[in-house]
C-alpha cells in the first residue's frame, strides 16, 4: 500500500480549474467558452461591416455577390474560432472548433442548395421559351421606320476617334492635363438635336485625387460626332463630386448602395441633360427566370454628378412596383435620357430570341430558323432617341446578313428588318479596298437610308485616327462603293456607282446635306520646314507626345510618338519637315512628320 501523502502548498482552492476532459483525455472545451464565442461574433460583425463597405454587395438572394459575402463571413467566424483557441498548437480543441463551425456550415450549404436549385430552374435548357420572350421583337419596314437622314445628324466619328479627339482636347489645356485624364465613361447621345459623345474626366492618380477631391472634377469633354469639334465644358456650379473615380462615400456605386442596399446595378453611362448638367445613368437589373437567369432591366438610378441627388425611374409599370417609384423612362421629364439598356444586354436578349424561339433542342440540333447578331454594333439616332444597330446572320453562315436589328436604348423597343446583304466586316473591306493606296481604316458601319436603299456608311481614318474620307457601301451589293472627301461628294459618287449597277436613285444632295454639307471643305495640308529650336515632352492619357518649336517660330508642333516614332530621335538643331492642317494657328498645333 502506498502511504505517501501529497500536500498542496500552492493554495489549490484558488487555482483556475482545468476545463472538462474529453473521453480520450483531451480538453474538449476551452476556458471561458461563452466569452470567446461572444468576442468572435463581435469581431466577425466588425470585419463583416468593413468588408461590406468595400465590397458593397447587393443584399439580394438573386445576386451572386450576396452568396459570396455570406460565405466569406462564415469562413471568417470559423477562422476566428480556431485562432481563439490556438488550434494549430492545441489540436485537442479540434472537436470544439468543428462544433462551433456547424451552424456556419449549415448556412453556407443551405445557400448553396438554394442557389443551385435556383440556377437549375432558370437554366436555358429548361426555360428556353421564357428566355426567347425576354425581348419583344417586331418586324419593321426600313423605308418607313428609318427616315432619309439629314447629313447634319450623321455621326462621322466612331468611339475610338472620338476618344482620341477628347485626349487631344484635354492635352491642349495644361491646367487640366496635369491633374485629370480622359476616363472610359463615354456615351453617344443626342444633345440639342446633334449626335455628340460626352466623356467624363477622372483623377490622374491617388495623389491628384487628394489634391482635387474637395472641389471635384471641374469639367467634361463634349465631342460633336458630326462636325468633329471637341470642347471642354466647365461646370459653373462646382465640380463633379460623385463619380466612379472617387473614393469612400463619394464613390458612385457606394453612394447608391447605401441608399438602395437590395437593388442590383448592372451598368452605368455618363450623360448630360438639355441644360448641360452632368448625370450618371445606372441601370437597375432583375433576374426574371429562376434565381440567376433572365437578366433584364427594370429601371435606372439617375444621379446628379455634382450634388449626388438621386432619382429612380422605371422602365414600365411592373418595374415601378418593384422600385416603388412613380417615375417612368417614358415621362416627358426624362426624355433627355438616351441609355438605360446597354448594347451588350440588347444583343444578348436578341440572341436568346433568335436561338431559342424554336426550343433549346432546335438551337443545337437542326437549328431551323436560328439567327444571331453579328460580332459588333453601332448607334443610330432616330426620333431623338439612340438605337443600337447590329446585323443579323444565320447560325450556319457568317459571310452575309439576313437582316438587321434596331433597338431603342431607352425603352428597349426592338424591330427586325429582313434583308439579305453583306456583313459589316465585308463592307469595311470593300470601303478600304476602294482607297487602298492610302491605307485608311474604315470605322464600323452605320446604317443609313439613302432614298430607300439600305446603305452602310463609314468614315475612313488614318493611323492617327483623323477622318480623311467617307465611304458608302450598298448593303445588298457590297461591290457598289462610293467615296469622297465630303459627305455630299461621297453620296454623289455612291449614286453614280448605283446607276452603273442598274439602280437609279433620285438623290437630292442639297436637301440631304443642307448648308452644312455644302460648306464642308476638302481637308488640305501644308508642309512646315525648319530647324529645331526647343523640344519638350509630356504623357497624356498613357500616350507620349513631343512638342517641338522651330527656330524663329512661336508655336509648338505636337506629335504623337505612336504615329511618328522617329520624333524621339530629334535633337536641337536638326532640320525637320512637318505636315499640318492648312492655315493652322495657335500656341500648339497638331502635326505629323513627313515620311
Amino acid at each position: 500500500m502506498d502511504n505517501t501523502i501529497n500536500v498542496d502548498f500552492t493554495g489549490g482552492a484558488n487555482q483556475p480549474q482545468e476545463p472538462p476532459k474529453a473521453s480520450n483525455g483531451a480538453h474538449a472545451v476551452p476556458a471561458n467558452k461563452g466569452k470567446k464565442i461572444a468576442i468572435n461574433l463581435v469581431l466577425t460583425a466588425v470585419i463583416g461591416a468593413i468588408l461590406y463597405y468595400f465590397m458593397i454587395p447587393a443584399l439580394n438572394f438573386k445576386a451572386a455577390e450576396f452568396y459570396e459575402f455570406i460565405g466569406l463571413l462564415a469562413l471568417i467566424y470559423v477562422g476566428l474560432t480556431a485562432l481563439s483557441v490556438k488550434l494549430p498548437t492545441n489540436p485537442q480543441y479540434t472537436t470544439y472548433v468543428k462544433k462551433r463551425a456547424t451552424v456556419p456550415v449549415i448556412i453556407v450549404v443551405a445557400l448553396l442548395a438554394v442557389g443551385g436549385i435556383g440556377y437549375l430552374v432558370g437554366a436555358p435548357i429548361f426555360r428556353a421559351k421564357n428566355y426567347s420572350q425576354l425581348m419583344n421583337v417586331q418586324d419593321g419596314d426600313f423605308a418607313e421606320d428609318v427616315a432619309e437622314i439629314d447629313f447634319s445628324s450623321v455621326p462621322v466619328l466612331d468611339d475610338v476617334a472620338a476618344k482620341e479627339l477628347a485626349k487631344r482636347t484635354l492635352g491642349d489645356l495644361p491646367d487640366y492635363v496635369s491633374q485629370f485624364v480622359v476616363s472610359d465613361y463615354s456615351t453617344q447621345i443626342n444633345y440639342k438635336g446633334a449626335p455628340v459623345r460626352v466623356t467624363a474626366l477622372a483623377y490622374g492618380d491617388i495623389f491628384k485625387w487628394l489634391k482635387n477631391t474637395k472641389s471635384g472634377i471641374p469639367a467634361y469633354i463634349l465631342v460633336n460626332m458630326n462636325t468633329k469639334k471637341s470642347e471642354i465644358v466647365r461646370l459653373p456650379d462646382g465640380g463633379m463630386r460623385y463619380t466612379p473615380s472617387e473614393h469612400f462615400n463619394r464613390y458612385l456605386m457606394r453612394h447608391l448602395r447605401f441608399q438602395y442596399p437590395t437593388l442590383m446595378f448592372k451598368s452605368m453611362s455618363f450623360e448630360i441633360d438639355e441644360n448641360g448638367a452632368p448625370y450618371w445613368i445606372v441601370s437597375v437589373m432583375d433576374k426574371t427566370i429562376g434565381l440567376f437567369g433572365g437578366t433584364d432591366i427594370i429601371g435606372a438610378a439617375v444621379v446628379n454628378a455634382v450634388t449626388g441627388e438621386t432619382n429612380l425611374i422605371a422602365t414600365d409599370a411592373e418595374g415601378a412596383k418593384k422600385l416603388k417609384t412613380d417615375n417612368l423612362v417614358t415621362d416627358e421629364q426624362w426624355q433627355w435620357i438616351d441609355r438605360v439598356y446597354d448594347a451588350e444586354l440588347l444583343n444578348t436578349q436578341f440572341n436568346y430570341y433568335g436561338k431559342l424561339s424554336g426550343g433549346f433542342i432546335n438551337s443545337i440540333i437542326g437549328q431551323e430558323g436560328v439567327k444571331v447578331t453579328s460580332p459588333r454594333y453601332n448607334y443610330l439616332a432616330l426620333n431623338d432617341d439612340v438605337y443600337m444597330y447590329t446585323g443579323v446572320t444565320s447560325i450556319t453562315s457568317d459571310e452575309s446578313i439576313i437582316g438587321f436589328v434596331l433597338s431603342n436604348q431607352r425603352t428597349k423597343e426592338t424591330k427586325y428588318y429582313s434583308i439579305s446583304g453583306a456583313l459589316e466586316t465585308k463592307a469595311q473591306t470593300s470601303a478600304q479596298g476602294a482607297v487602298q493606296q492610302y491605307e485608311y481604316q474604315a470605322t464600323f458601319p452605320l446604317l443609313l437610308n439613302i432614298s430607300g436603299e439600305p446603305t452602310y456608311f463609314m468614315a475612313l481614318k488614318d493611323a492617327s485616327q483623323l477622318v480623311k474620307m467617307y465611304a458608302m457601301v450598298n448593303v445588298k451589293q457590297s461591290n457598289v462603293v462610293g467615296t469622297g472627301y465630303t459627305l455630299a461628294e461621297c453620296t454623289e459618287n455612291y449614286a453614280k456607282e448605283l446607276k452603273n449597277n442598274g439602280i437609279n436613285l433620285d438623290i437630292d444632295i442639297e436637301g440631304m446635306g443642307g448648308e452644312e454639307a455644302e460648306a464642308e471643305e476638302v481637308p488640305t495640308t501644308q508642309e512646315i520646314s525648319g530647324k529645331v529650336q526647343e523640344i519638350r515632352s509630356a504623357i497624356t492619357g498613357g500616350e507620349t507626345y513631343f512638342y517641338i518649336r522651330l527656330v524663329d517660330g512661336e508655336s509648338f508642333y505636337k506629335l504623337s510618338v505612336a504615329n511618328a516614332e522617329k520624333v524621339v530621335l530629334l535633337n536641337v538643331g536638326d532640320e525637320v519637315t512637318f505636315t499640318v492642317q492648312k492655315d493652322a494657328e495657335g500656341d500648339i498645333i497638331n502635326a505629323n512628320m513627313k515620311k
